[in-house]
């Protein structure tokens, strides 16, 4: 693609997102690949996946939350907590459905997200930090199975 033909498919980008998707989608369908958007399109493509990852690790911490305020706040326990605890177990299960080499993305950033849920639950209970473990004390396993819960 030349830089004159790369002009309008970026002036479309930038101003009309919708009518360039569709655009984009038409010539796909066409088979007209030489007037595709590559360099955008390869954006999106890419972009599609890191949301996934990103809807993914926030309902992981979600649920980690959720599940350290059940283990460490018993007398508050609610059906509220549990149905927020299998609300993001499901959101889960449907994201690795679609995706399921986002399985091995939780375990890669199963630390990460649980620090992160820590202090977030820390905040939530107004319990010090120090009072949750410092690493995961959950399995993948575990974190997955719509049965488990902790115990204190």
């Amino acid at each position: 693609m030349n830089k004159h033909s790369a002009l309008p498919h970026q002036t479309l980008y930038d101003s009309d997102y919708f009518r360039w998707s569709e655009h984009q989608a038409a010539l796909l369908r066409q088979g007209k690949l030489t007037l595709l958007d590559i360099e955008n399109l390869a954006e999106e493509i890419e972009s599609l996946g890191k949301s996934d990852r990103r809807a993914l690790m926030s309902q992981v911490q979600r649920l980690l939350v959720h599940l350290l305020k059940w283990q460490f706040q018993r007398p508050r326990r609610s059906e509220s907590w549990r149905k927020s605890i299998q609300m993001a177990r499901d959101a889960m299960s449907r994201i690795v459905e679609d995706s399921p080499s986002l399985r091995d993305a939780i375990a890669k950033r199963l630390e990460n997200e649980f620090k992160l849920a820590r202090r977030n639950a820390s905040r939530e209970t107004k319990l010090p930090e120090s009072d949750f473990p410092a690493q995961c004390p959950y399995s993948l396993q575990q974190i997955m199975d719509d049965d488990f819960l902790p115990e204190s």
